[in-house]
């Protein structure tokens, strides 16, 4: 894809999705579907008709597509179950790419079945960003490396990283980004994914910025930030799926022995890039939010930009006022700390409160000014060139399995129950 590229100025509108997900929206590709345009359809009103329109999702959003065909585990509760029982349920595709590529059962899982969860994704992204006609973030999903053999996209062994998409309006590939640093729940013992590599982060011109992805904790490392600065980013984009509450204590401090609280940490993300960068400008920091089986997300988008571009003062909850934000989503409820901090308990998965859950969605936009790009578009990686391949296929009807393998999707759940009926 060449991006169209003139000497005017780019006028154009970022628009930052915080949506709210729940197991469903992932067990069929028509709810999966349904939900993504949804967010589209709560971003129609703001779109712009005089000048472009960039939508940004959030990170992790195709994660859950492992859970595609098995509503019947959710039952279990906790990821951690449901797991289980997929993988027993799955055994005949998961095992053997567990034994031939030497992964764990939760990346082997994923790989099984990654072409299909990679074609639903890119293709229902693809779809809409042709619809709604815009450039799409379409977030993050674990994705497979793929290398074009005999003129067909063919995965790569054991790799599954976090991975970005843009997209054109017409649906065509701008480029990928993979996520360099992971947390905790990403790596092993967790969901198993790839880490990134650094020196593969490139930045894409378009009429709707220059565009750097630094996804989640990405964003507050500064060798990512400083590699796509000195790339020439002039938009950041940070897609981010943050599981905790966003009224308690960083997850990953930089000095363990001082600990603040998430909103003070997230400051040093977005904020810090636009408020004192050399290139990056603006930032778009969608966040989704909600409880997903046992675990929980939560957090406030924002637009961010220079102080000159954005000087009313406010910022995150929990923190003082300050210029930069040229848009930000509220938080569910204001008050002191301790107070906000419990608010946060009685949002969280399996509180039992009657709070439980009810986080705020929001879409955020504002109107940005760049001068023309002086960049030349990256040339596509051999991944990139089979994510086209894929991006151009015909959507097929997915085959409905047989009652053999709803027999064995049921013997995988009885297993795992038992299973966990007999930990102590």
């Amino acid at each position: 894809m060449t991006v169209p590229q003139t000497a005017a100025p780019r006028r154009f509108r970022a628009i930052a999705v915080q949506p709210k997900w729940s197991a469903e929206h992932f067990v069929s590709d028509d709810a999966f579907r349904g939900w993504l345009r949804g967010q589209l359809e709560a971003v129609r009103p703001h779109l712009s008709p005089d000048r472009p329109n960039l939508v940004v999702l959030t990170e992790l959003n195709g994660l859950p597509l492992v859970l595609r065909g098995a509503g019947w585990a959710l039952p279990l509760k906790t990821f951690e179950r449901v797991a289980l029982a997929l993988f027993l349920a799955r055994l005949p595709h998961a095992l053997p790419v567990l034994l031939r590529e030497k992964v764990s059962p939760i990346r082997a899982l994923q790989l099984a079945g990654g072409a299909d969860n990679t074609r639903l994704y890119l293709h229902t992204c693809r779809d809409l960003a042709r619809e709604y006609g815009v450039y799409l973030c379409c977030g993050s999903a674990p994705t497979p490396r793929y290398r074009v053999v005999d003129g067909q996209p063919v995965r790569g062994a054991a790799t599954l990283t976090n991975q970005t998409v843009l997209l054109a309006p017409d649906g065509t590939l701008i480029g990928v980004t993979d996520k360099v640093h992971l947390t905790p729940a990403e790596e092993a013992g967790g969901v198993d994914l790839s880490p990134g590599e650094l020196n593969e982060m490139r930045v894409f011109p378009t009429p709707v910025g220059d565009l750097g992805v630094a996804i989640s904790l990405d964003a507050f490392r500064a060798d990512v930030i400083g590699r796509l600065e000195a790339g020439g980013c002039t938009v950041l984009l940070q897609p981010d799926a943050n599981g905790a509450a966003w009224t308690s204590q960083e997850g990953l401090p930089p000095d363990p022995a001082h600990l603040r609280d998430q909103p003070v940490a997230w400051l040093e993300s977005s904020w810090t890039a636009t408020t004192t960068g050399k290139n990056i400008r603006y930032a778009v920091n969608p966040m989704v939010v909600g409880n997903l089986l046992d675990l929980s997300f939560d957090g406030q988008s924002a637009i961010t930009g220079r102080v000159a571009d954005a000087p009313e003062l406010r910022s995150y909850v929990m923190t003082d006022p300050r210029p930069g934000f040229l848009a930000l989503t509220p938080w569910v409820a204001d008050g002191p700390h301790a107070e906000l901090r419990m608010v946060g308990q009685q949002l969280a998965a399996h509180s039992g409160h009657p709070r439980e859950d009810a986080y705020r969605t929001d879409v955020l936009y504002a109107d940005l000014e760049l001068p023309a790009s002086t960049l030349d578009p990256p040339p596509h990686t051999p991944h990139e060139q089979a994510l086209e391949i894929i991006l151009k296929q015909v959507d097929q009807p997915r085959r409905i399995p047989s009652a053999g393998v709803w027999l064995l999707a049921g013997l995988g759940l009885i297993a795992a129950v038992s299973a966990l009926r007999r930990r102590p």
